[in-house]
C-alpha cells in the first residue's frame, strides 16, 4: 500500500475499516449550520477562540456518522493569523495546540461510549491536525490558483510552515494532512519541512483541482507527485476541496503516479468564489451521490475517503454506509 516507516496506526486503522477508512466532513459547514458566524480571515479558526465547546460538538457529529478519522480545526489557524488579531505568540500556539486537544478529547469521550459496546460498527478514531496551504492564510483565493507571486520562494514557504508544523506535532495528533496544496513549489516545501523537522507520524499532502486534470498552478499532478514520491516521510497522497464529479478520473491518474495510499475527500461541487468570499451556485453532489460514487472510487483505489466544504455529517453516514458494506 505504500506505507513507510511509523505509519502502523494508519495502516492498521485502513485494514480494520476493511481496506478504506473514512474521513470527515466540512467543518466550518457544520459550524455554521449551528449558528457559528465564521466569515473572517481565520475562518472555522475563529471557534477556537470564541466557541471551542462547538468545534468539540462537530467532531462528535462526525464521529457518529462514522467518521475513521477526525480533522482539526487548524486549516486556517497560523501564527501569522492569530497575531495580526491582537494575540500573543503564547496564546497563538495555545490556540493551535486546542484545536488538536478538541479533537482528541471528543475522539475520546466517543470511544468510552461506544468501544466496549458488543457488535458496535465503530472504529477507535485517529486525529489528522490539518495543515491548510499558505494561499488559505491569505484568504485570497490563492489555494485554488496557486498564484503566490514572485516574491514567495520555497524557503519562505518552509518558514511560513515550520513554527505551526512543530506546535501541532507537539500537541499530539496521529497524523498530519497538508491539504489545498496548489503547486508543487509549496508540495516540495512539505516535503523538505517533514524531513528536516524529522517528523515520525503519518502524513498525507493533498492537492486542490480546479479543472480535473492538473494542480490549481497549471502544473501536472505527475510534477507534483514525482516530489511526494521520493519521501518516506509522506505515507498519502490525493485530493481535496475539488468537485466530486472530477474525483473518478484523478484516482486513476492518482493510481498509476504513485505507490503511497490515495486519500480523496471533495467538496459538494458547490464553487467558492475566494475573493467575493461566497459559494457560488454551481451543479453538486446530494449525499445519495456521495454514496454511489464512494463506493466507485474505493473500488478504484482509494484508500481513505470523506468530504471537504458543504459537505456534512449526513454526506460522512452515508460514505460510511457504502463502504461498510463493501467491506
Amino acid at each position: 500500500m505504500g506505507f513507510g516507516k511509523g505509519t502502523s496506526l494508519l495502516e492498521d486503522l485502513i485494514d480494520k475499516a476493511g481496506g478504506c477508512a473514512v474521513i470527515d466532513g466540512g467543518f466550518a459547514t457544520q459550524l455554521e449550520t449551528h449558528g457559528a458566524s465564521i466569515n473572517d480571515p481565520l475562518w472555522s479558526a475563529l471557534c477556537l477562540i470564541k466557541d471551542p465547546d462547538l468545534i468539540k460538538q462537530v467532531h462528535l457529529e462526525y464521529l457518529e456518522a462514522g467518521a475513521d478519522i477526525l480533522v482539526t480545526s487548524s486549516y486556517q489557524a497560523t501564527i501569522p493569523g492569530f497575531l495580526s488579531r491582537g494575540l500573543s505568540l503564547e496564546e497563538a500556539e495555545s490556540l493551535l495546540e486546542k484545536s488538536v486537544q478538541l479533537a482528541v478529547e471528543a475522539r475520546d469521550k466517543f470511544w468510552d461510549a461506544v468501544g466496549s459496546v458488543p457488535g458496535n460498527s465503530y472504529n477507535r478514531a485517529l486525529v489528522a491536525a490539518s495543515i491548510g496551504s499558505y494561499g488559505a492564510y491569505l484568504a485570497d483565493g490563492s489555494e485554488y490558483s496557486g498564484c503566490y507571486g514572485p516574491e514567495v520562494n520555497l524557503d519562505k514557504l518552509k518558514d511560513f510552515h515550520r513554527q505551526r508544523l512543530q506546535v501541532l506535532v507537539k500537541a499530539g495528533p496521529d497524523l498530519l494532512a497538508f491539504e489545498t496544496i496548489p503547486n508543487k513549489l509549496e508540495a516540495q516545501a512539505c516535503v523538505e519541512l517533514l524531513e528536516e523537522e524529522n517528523i515520525q507520524i503519518p502524513s498525507w499532502i493533498c492537492f486542490s483541482s480546479v479543472d480535473g486534470e492538473n494542480a490549481p498552478s497549471g502544473e501536472s499532478f505527475k510534477e507534483c507527485l514525482d516530489i511526494l514520491n521520493k519521501s518516506v516521510k509522506v505515507n498519502a497522497v490525493g485530493i481535496n476541496c475539488a468537485p466530486p464529479h472530477f474525483i473518478e478520473s484523478l484516482v486513476c491518474k492518482f493510481k498509476e503516479m504513485t505507490s503511497k495510499a490515495i486519500v480523496v475527500y471533495p467538496n459538494s461541487g458547490e464553487i467558492w468564489d475566494g475573493r467575493a468570499k461566497k459559494w457560488l451556485p454551481s451543479k453538486c453532489f446530494g449525499d445519495d451521490k456521495f454514496e454511489l460514487f464512494a463506493a466507485r472510487w474505493r473500488e478504484l483505489g482509494a484508500k481513505l475517503i470523506g468530504g471537504c466544504c458543504r459537505t456534512t455529517p449526513a454526506t460522512v453516514g452515508a460514505i460510511s454506509k457504502a463502504l461498510k458494506e463493501r467491506s
